[in-house]
């Protein structure tokens, strides 16, 4: 009982900073001291815990690196005109009738081929929303369309840091998890592209795109050699190097274009890689402001506080009791429901990804078979997460971007995916009952 307590205590606080519109950091601070003083209480040994919990922040300490190439790529980008020079042809090539289909697809596509959905969303969800910004379509669509895609890729890829999780925690093979993730998203795929069509036809377009490329060409060098940090992106996952690799190396080649082909000076591109980009012209600022390693400051906060947490749930076993109720539950309903329900509440309590995953398996890895979990867990955690504004799955890609969290209601793929196979396996345990 004072396990659900402590999560209850936990979840009222984050209530309550979502309320006053208060950083989700704070509730995650006080979830932390709350999860000490229940170790306290239940015997352990205040330098054990909190030895336990620098533990569980050094499991994360590669995601807190990607953060910080996030926040260096999505600045230079900007100043070194990659961005600049796609968006302006984009928006002369690109109808508006398939803008919002395009960014799926093209999202889709390169987070298969790089394995993950923040670095998609940094490269070609930051294209993307750019170009959408340009063309005046309702940036909501577009984030919607980002938000689908970076994770149809972050689920399935054979690099992804997620698949390789879950199958470490299933002990199951990859490609078999791939095969079977393939199977059940077919439908849910085939739907989403069909939203999103529906959804670039009825999109309009303002006159503000062709002020915008007028703005590009007037402060920008708009020479095709701006788009050799995109290109080297897709050819570097191509031949499947490390994306921390291949993210670094698209730095520092911006880094070298934005000094001698847009006559930045270092001590402007540094600034920028730290406080993000920022132009003199405030047109151009509404375009291309953003990035910088400081806006990745919170959501690193948001892992390294929340990956605190899964070392004490272990030293304290505190989660002994839920999962057991979790249990019984299940026989009242579906063991799929119940791993529906436990990775909505873990995504909320874990703040981000991995540790959401971790917490769904723990909770509910003793309901089915592996093989079955590994599925259940890629149809649901994995894509949920993304639809909690407070998670850094959903967090960081919009931050990145620069949508609001309101693109979460048109990020169809999400929550059709998993209410899709929610309602197959009612319709499953609904005949398995009937032959009973």
């Amino acid at each position: 009982m004072g396990s659900i307590i402590a999560i209850l205590l936990f979840s009222l606080s984050l209530i309550f900073c979502l309320l006053l519109k208060l950083s989700v950091v704070y509730a995650l601070i006080i979830g932390y001291m709350i999860f000490v003083i229940y170790g306290l209480i239940k015997g352990h040994n205040l330098i054990v815990l909190i030895k336990k919990s620098f533990e569980g922040v050094l499991t994360v300490k590669n995601i807190l690196l990607v953060f910080i190439l996030i926040g260096m790529i999505t600045a230079l980008w900007r100043a070194s005109g990659t961005i600049a020079f796609i968006v302006y042809m984009g928006s002369k090539l690109i109808s508006p009738s398939i803008l919002i289909l395009l960014t799926f697809l093209l999202c889709s596509i390169l987070s298969v081929l790089i394995g993950t959905s923040l670095g998609t969303a940094a490269t070609m969800g930051v294209i993307c929303a750019s170009i959408g910004k340009a063309m005046g379509v309702n940036p909501y669509y577009v984030g919607g369309a980002v938000l689908s895609g970076i994770y149809f890729g972050d689920r399935c890829s054979p690099m992804s840091t997620s698949a390789l999780l879950i199958t470490e925690l299933t002990k199951t093979n990859l490609y078999t998890n791939i095969k079977l993730m393939i199977k059940t998203s077919i439908i849910s795929f085939i739907v989403t592209c069909l939203f999103y069509l529906f959804l670039s036809f009825k999109s309009k377009v303002s006159n503000i795109s062709v002020d915008v490329t007028e703005i590009f060409k007037q402060n920008y060098n708009l020479n095709m050699l701006v788009t050799i940090p995109a290109i080297l992106i897709v050819i570097l996952s191509i031949l499947k190097i490390n994306v921390k690799k291949t993210m670094l190396i698209s730095i520092v080649v911006s880094f070298i274009i934005s000094m001698f082909i847009q006559k930045e000076t270092i001590v402007s591109l540094i600034k920028y890689c730290i406080f993000g980009y920022n132009n003199s012209n405030q047109k151009l600022n509404l375009m291309m402001k953003g990035g910088g390693i400081l806006s990745m400051v919170s959501v690193s906060l948001i892992v390294g506080i929340s990956s605190s947490y899964s070392e004490i749930f272990k030293e304290t076993r505190m989660l002994v009791s839920l999962k057991e109720y979790l249990k019984l539950f299940s026989k009242k309903t579906s063991n799929y429901f119940v791993i529906f329900l436990s990775s909505i509440v873990s995504g909320a309590i874990a703040c981000n990804q991995s540790l959401g995953t971790i917490l769904t398996n723990e909770l509910c890895g003793e309901l089915v078979e592996k093989q079955k979990m590994a599925i259940i867990l890629e149809n649901t955690v994995i894509l949920l997460v993304g639809l909690i504004p407070w998670n850094i799955a959903m967090d960081v890609p919009l931050k990145a971007i620069g949508v609001g969290f309101m693109s979460g209601l048109f990020a169809f793929y999400l929550y059709f995916l998993p209410l899709w196979n929610l309602f197959l396996d009612f319709i499953k345990e609904r005949k398995y009952k009937i032959k009973i």
